[in-house]
């Protein structure tokens, strides 16, 4: 598996580091790392990508959850710089949040108010929008999506697919730049899944989008393997997408149970 994986990544034509040119490169990681607990999560990642629809796959537990709260600004680096679309997004926390967005697999982490119309309305204030102009900015965006009639619906009477709509419809309101996709789609039906996936590809935004699953990423431009904290592999679908399953079909066909991913 080795050799192959790093024929790819010299087939792909990485950056060569020390490089810089925002014009081809807006989404730039430069020997991004993190840890917790004394222990390294993430190391050594740099990734430079002008593509339009990005992903990254690999198993729980290789850093997936962690390198999108770096992107988003979420989490200091212990090491690195992630700047997208020129902005360093932990520095300049006010310019990240026009910069970036950010979707969670589970939307009760990212809604925050009791109904629909405040929880859109409140990402539009942060930005500098006055109440009025929240409001109609809030209405415009239910009126896009065709749901109008949730201004007051209350969230906790919506199922878990609309409440995953309510958290892009509330992110897509911020006309973000890029689009972090922390794994949205994870345990909804297959009908949602797809209806949601159209509306992102409509959106205009740059996606980034983090799965375990390679169905989730076979129509994207450029994909990255992360492994135990690290990048060890890139290329397009049809290339990576087969490796990965292959070596993801071989550890599960192993009786060795240490080697579950936590």
């Amino acid at each position: 598996m080795g050799r192959s994986l790093v024929y790819k990544r010299r087939r792909c034509g990485r950056v060569a580091e020390g490089e810089t040119n925002l014009a081809e490169d807006p989404v730039r990681l430069d020997g991004l790392g993190y840890e917790a607990g004394g222990q390294a999560i993430l190391s050594g990642i740099t990734l430079h990508s002008g593509a339009q629809k990005i992903g990254v796959v690999g198993r729980n537990g290789s850093g997936k959850s962690t390198l999108s709260r770096l992107m988003a600004g979420l989490l200091k680096p212990a090491s690195g710089t992630v700047r997208i679309e020129g902005v360093d997004v932990y520095a300049d926390r006010r310019a990240a949040l026009r910069t970036v967005g950010i979707l969670f697999q589970n939307p009760e982490h990212q809604i925050i108010f009791p109904t629909v119309g405040e929880e859109i309305a409140f990402g539009l204030r942060q930005l500098g929008a006055t109440a009025a102009e929240a409001q109609e900015q809030t209405r415009a965006t239910l009126l896009r999506f065709d749901r109008a009639h949730w201004l007051d619906a209350p969230v906790s009477a919506l199922s878990q697919g609309q409440k995953h709509l309510v958290c892009m419809m509330a992110v897509l309101a911020m006309q973000p730049r890029l689009l972090i996709l922390d794994e949205p789609f994870a345990g909804l039906d297959i009908p949602t899944k797809r209806q949601l996936a159209r509306h992102l590809d409509r959106s205009g935004a740059r996606l980034f989008h983090i799965s375990h699953d390679p169905a989730d990423l076979a129509g994207y431009d450029q994909l990255y393997w992360l492994e135990q904290g690290r990048i060890i592999a890139e290329g397009p679908p049809a290339v990576l997408l087969p490796e990965f399953t292959a070596e993801m079909m071989r550890l599960g066909d192993q009786d060795d149970l240490a080697d579950i991913s936590a």
